[in-house]
């Protein structure tokens, strides 16, 4: 799996480190994460690969919102931050490319300001009616069990 190369594993854990970020559930920050992966890794990497590696529980917190209003964060742990990682720089140039050219959430290069460029430039080319879709608390909200 090209997701768990050895070089792709590296950037990932670059990016993770990069990051930074609170530790979670299981207490560990990256430089801990890092000495106990030395020896963890193979069994973790051979439950990924058979597909039995289940995540961690996330850690939640509550943030304040520039508005006053609240957000909640998961907080993942860094050993799922890395797989997810790795998993996003395989991935997401062999996805990204078949998204509509009109998305612009969580894109790379992309930002909530480019929509609203995007937008202003369809009223200015005469177009009457835009949508703007905002799944808010979405991921809280689905059925995750399906």
């Amino acid at each position: 799996m090209a997701a768990l190369t050895r070089e792709n594993l590296k950037q990932a854990f670059k990016r993770v480190r990069v990051n930074k970020g609170a530790a979670s559930v299981d207490g560990l920050d990256i430089d801990q994460t890092a000495r106990q992966l030395v020896t963890k890794w193979p069994s973790i990497r051979k439950q990924v690969l058979s597909g039995t590696y289940r995540p961690q529980p996330v850690r939640r917190v509550t943030i304040p919102k520039p508005d006053g209003g609240k957000r909640e964060l998961g907080i993942l742990t860094v050993t799922d931050r890395l797989i997810q990682q790795a998993l996003l720089q395989v991935l997401q140039p062999i996805l990204d490319p078949i998204f509509s050219e009109h998305s612009y959430g969580f894109r790379p290069g992309r930002r909530a300001q480019d929509a609203v460029l995007a937008a202003q430039g369809c009223v200015q080319s005469g177009r009457r009616v835009i949508v703007d879709v905002d799944r808010e608390k979405f991921f809280y909200r689905v059925n995750h069990d399906i």
